[in-house]
């Protein structure tokens, strides 16, 4: 006998839904802000005159992006106890998330300060601008305009990559999947509607980057 759809229990699981995407968009939120402050600040320390500075940035960032996310997590949420450090779940997962994403956006974030011609920040030096005010008002903005469509996909992966969190009992979109197909047992209906929900809010997310990206962009940079 053929498999049967059945959708009938999709109204009484759209709360469930919604509720799980929202907490997903909650974790990719904070840990996308925190995530390119912190990759901003490691790129600049990356060029800085230090050597002890970018030689620990670059061990970070070659740790971080030479091991699993998921191991990462499981060192947070069940490792960090054994030295007497407890985090709720969802804690753990934004500071997992903005760990990982960090090392990404800092090679990313890197690319786009060393694609902004030197020459710009010498005549900017040249005016009597202090070097902080140099970064920050003439080199990132570049920076950030040529970086933009780098930085939205990799925002859109962390934001993917958030169902791992999932095993840790975070009560995200994939979580709460689970939990349907564990009480429906329909787990082809429940994981085909959760990748169209998954669809749509990459489709969305892009669509939202892309847009406050050009009116930051065109406003800052011309």
């Amino acid at each position: 006998m053929g498999y049967v759809l059945e959708f009938g229990w999709l109204s009484d699981a759209v709360s469930l839904i919604a509720s799980g995407a929202a907490m997903t968009v909650f974790l990719i939120a904070v840990s996308a802000v925190a995530g390119i402050v912190l990759s901003v600040l490691g790129a600049a320390g990356r060029r800085s005159r230090h050597a002890w500075l970018r030689r620990a940035i670059a061990g970070y960032v070659e740790l971080i992006r030479n091991t699993p996310f998921l191991v990462q997590l499981f060192f947070i949420y069940f490792g960090l106890p054994s030295l007497g450090i407890r985090l709720d779940p969802v804690v753990a997962a934004i500071l997992a998330m903005t760990l990982n994403m960090t090392a990404y956006t800092t090679e990313i974030v890197g690319a786009g300060l060393d694609a902004v011609p030197k020459g710009q920040k010498e005549a900017a030096l040249a005016l009597g601008l202090r070097p902080r005010q140099v970064f920050i008002k003439i080199v990132l903005p570049q920076a950030l305009k040529v970086i933009f469509p780098a930085l939205t996909s990799q925002i859109v992966i962390m934001m993917l990559e958030s169902a791992v969190v999932s095993q840790i009992a975070v009560r995200e979109l994939t979580y709460e999947a689970d939990l349907l197909q564990a009480r429906t047992f329909r787990a082809f209906e429940t994981y085909f509607i959760v990748t169209l929900v998954y669809l749509a809010m990459s489709i969305g997310l892009r669509r939202l980057l892309v847009a406050s990206g050009n009116r930051f962009l065109s406003g800052g940079v011309s």
